[in-house]
Parts: C-alpha cells; structure tokens; sequence
C-alpha cells in the first residue's frame, strides 16, 4: 500500500494527526516533547484508498535523553520510503527555526509535501498565520487534530495523491493471513527486544539505545520469512510498577500489557549477561496469567561464560532458566546474540515449530486415556474438610475462537466435585499430559466442572464407531 509519513518538530500534534488518520489511538499522545521515538505504522481508515501511515519521533529535537539523532535518522528512513510526507507545523508556537530548518530539508524530499499547520480550531484564525508562507509550500491545510476539524478535507488531499498508487487488490485489506503470527516481543528494558528485532529484519527499525527505555509504543512490524507472515510487536520495557516515573511509562506499560493479550506468541527476552530477574519472572507471571505460547529467547549469548565450550554454556543457561522460571516450563527457548545476529533466524523458525505443535489437539478418546491412566497411576487425595476424593467422569478438549493461529485448548474436565480439584494434583494432571502429547510452547488450561452422575451422560458415539 502506499505508505504516508507524518514529520514534525516534537510536541506540533503529530500523534495526535496519526490517531486521528488511523481511527484509533495508536499512538502515545503527551505534552511531553519526544515521547514518540520510534516509527510506528497502521493503516488508515479515513481516506477513501487504502494507505499506511507512518508516525515519527520529532525531527531536529534536543531531547535531553540523547535520542535527537537517532530520532532524525528515523525520520529520514520515513521520508525516503513514504509516496507522501505530511508537515506538521505548530500554530499556536509560531514559525521556529527547526521548522525552517525542516522546510528545507524537506523541499529536497523525493516524494511530495503537503503542509499542515494543526491547533487551528477556527477558521477566523488563519489569516494570523502567513509567517508560514516563508516555509515554500503552496496551499496549507489548517487542521485541528484534537477536535478533527478539517481532517476530511485532508483526507480528499491524502487521497488526490494516493490514488494512482492505491491497489484495488484483496491484499490492501488487513486480514489475518496478511498479519501471520503476531509475536509479542516483551521484556524489562535494555534486555535487547529491539535489537532483537532489527537483527531479525535486517534492518534498523527500531531504535537501540544503551539508555533503558528508548521504546515506549508497542510497534507492529510485517515481516515474511520462508514464505510465512509475521507481525513482530515491539514493546516497551515492563519496569515494576513502583519505578514507572510517569505517566507515559504507565502509558506504555499499558500498551505492552495489551500486545502480550492479543499476541499469538510471546516472546521473552532475557538478557543472559545479568541473568534472570524479579522483573523477569513478573513478566513470565503476566504470561502464564493470559495463558499464551511463549518462546524464551536468552539473549547476549556472547557474553554469557564466554571462555567455557558452548555446550557447557548451553546447559548452565538451560538450569538457570529452567530454575529461576519454574513454572513457565512449557516454553522452549532459542539462545542467541542479538547483536552479533548468532543463531537469530531460529527465533522464526521455533515459533513455527510451536504453532505446528499447536494444532495437533488430542481427540476427545485420547485425552481420555491419558487422563483416566493418570487417575489410576495416582489416585487425587481425600479432601479432609469435604471428605471425598476427586472424581472423573468425562474430559473433552475446546479450542477458544480468540486463540486462531496458534489454538491454546482447553481442557474441560467433567468431575464430581471441582472443590477437591487440589492445585498439586491439577500439576500432575499437566505433567501427565505434557508427557503424553507434548506441544513445546503451548500451555496446557484445564476448566473444572462438577456434574453429579444422575446429570452427566457421556456423548454419544457416531455411528459406525
């Protein structure tokens, strides 16, 4: 699809322009200047062909975290692939010197410029700002993208250039064959997510810094490797709730925490150099709490006991993580160097490999036996206070309709009591299964539902059987 980049001086509305454009908050909006740092794309729903925009972090800024540059560099990668650049102007700040700065630099852009001065809320107003006129573009659009006003009319100028450009196609449309699997890339900050990421795409997406932090959007990046489609979702650090300094980190958090919800895979970076953290184990926690795949990827192999043989290596950093994430034991891991690219492309090819695994569900006769085995081998305690032992009658399996590319069953037991359903036995049960039809990645879910035996009566068998 033809691509639209928004640029700008920080804090001129950006954000709030890309919002709007796209139908729905995306982006971070904050009176907090270079909270966009990174480029972050979606498709627009406003303008009658179908277009991707691009939001960028503010050009020719003096954060004070050090960003400016490697900002500006992700606005440059912006206007060089966009069919159309929107400038974004500031009315009520005025005309600035890094607006003029902009304006020619961008004179010089391949593709052509349409200025938009924002924070126009009536038109009375326009004929106070001639002073960007200086700025060499003909015809600005005056916008208001807090209140949409005159977003329409930028919308029939968005599409004036887009159409000739615009596929008429099914693939211009978002479908979930289009998305593939979405991999949730999370972690606490500094663990290497993004790094991870460009060293995945080939390609300086995201930015990297040495300053935990540096992404704050959850950032959906398409990405086809051996003819299969991702969507990699880049997240910001999960910092404990305590140390989130402010609100945009509360924001983030937030958007992180959403990504983990509708991803078809996490995948948990671990810095390998520091080990695993508190920070860490909270995540997987979140993890285990949404019930999602999960892939751990121990990152900054490099550095980890670099002078001992590599299969030694290997299995300290299997105990390690097997110890310290216990209870996330279903998840298979892919130990790299995201910096150095060593062994990065199996990260695509385990997330194959679970989603495979996935769809391979016991059948209702299977889990029964494995089940019913299980039962015998080791009869459940009797409950003191209820003075019976947990018994089963039946299990079926059913597959959630929101879990669609890689399925997460559930497994519905059928049970006199799901009171004596104690929690050491239900680990039993998913260690016996697990053992018995292994699906690396995919955690196992039981629902419990009591049913007396004058109440329950096993489905009927298909005839023929």
């Amino acid at each position: 699809m033809p691509t639209v980049a928004i640029v700008g001086r920080p804090n001129v509305g950006k954000s709030a322009l890309f919002n709007r454009l796209a139908g729905r908050k995306i982006a971070i909006v904050h009176d907090q200047p270079g909270v966009t740092r990174d480029r972050i794309a979606a498709p627009c729903t406003t303008t009658t062909h179908p277009c991707t925009l691009i939001d960028t972090g503010g050009i020719g800024s003096k954060i004070d975290d050090g960003f400016g540059e490697q900002v500006t560099l992700e606005a440059d990668i912006a206007m060089e692939t966009a069919d159309l650049i929107l400038f974004i102007v500031d009315a009520h700040e005025g005309l600035t010197s890094v607006d003029q700065a902009l304006s020619h630099k961008l004179r010089k852009a391949k593709p052509p410029v349409r200025l938009v001065i924002n924070k126009v809320d009536d038109p009375k107003h326009e004929a106070s700002f001639a002073e960007f006129s200086s700025l060499g573009f003909a015809n600005p659009i005056f916008v208001s993208a807090e209140h949409g006003r005159n977003v329409g009319q930028l919308c029939d100028e968005i599409d004036e250039v887009i159409a000739p450009l615009a596929t008429e196609s099914a693939e211009a449309e978002e479908t979930a064959e289009t998305i593939g699997i979405k991999l949730a890339i999370v972690g606490k900050p500094n663990a290497g997510k993004s790094s991870l990421i460009n060293a995945i795409l080939h390609d300086r997406r995201t930015i990297v810094s040495e300053i935990a932090g540096t992404t704050r959007d959850a950032v959906d990046l398409p990405y086809t490797f051996k003819g299969e489609r991702f969507t990699l979702i880049d997240t910001a650090g999960l910092r404990p709730r305590a140390k989130r300094d402010n609100s945009v980190e509360v924001f983030s958090a937030m958007r992180s925490e959403r990504a983990v919800r509708r991803a078809d895979l996490c995948v948990l970076v671990i810095d390998l150099a520091t080990g695993v953290t508190a920070q860490d184990r909270k995540i997987a926690q979140l993890i285990l709490e949404e019930k999602k795949p999960c892939l751990i990827v121990l990152n900054k192999f490099d550095l980890y006991h670099p002078d001992t043989p590599h299969k030694v290596r290997l299995e300290h950093a299997t105990d390690h993580v097997r110890r310290e994430l216990f209870f996330l034991s279903y998840a298979p891991f892919v130990a790299c160097s995201a910096k150095t690219g060593t062994s990065v492309e199996h990260v695509l090819k385990e997330a194959l490999k679970i989603r495979k695994s996935s769809r391979s569900i016991p059948t209702t006769g299977t889990l029964n036996r494995i089940l019913q085995a299980a039962f015998l081998q080791t009869p459940p305690p009797i409950d003191n206070k209820l003075r019976r032992r947990l018994k089963l009658y039946y299990a079926t399996a059913a597959t959630n309709e929101r879990y669609q590319t890689i399925p997460v069953p559930t497994i519905v037991l059928f049970v006199n009591d799901k009171r004596l359903m104690a929690h050491s036995y239900e680990a039993y049960l998913t260690k016996k299964m697990r053992h018995a039809h292994p699906a690396p990645g995919v955690p196992i879910v039981f629902s419990v539902r009591s049913r007396t035996r004058r109440e329950w009566t096993p489905p009927e068998k298909p005839q023929g059987h």
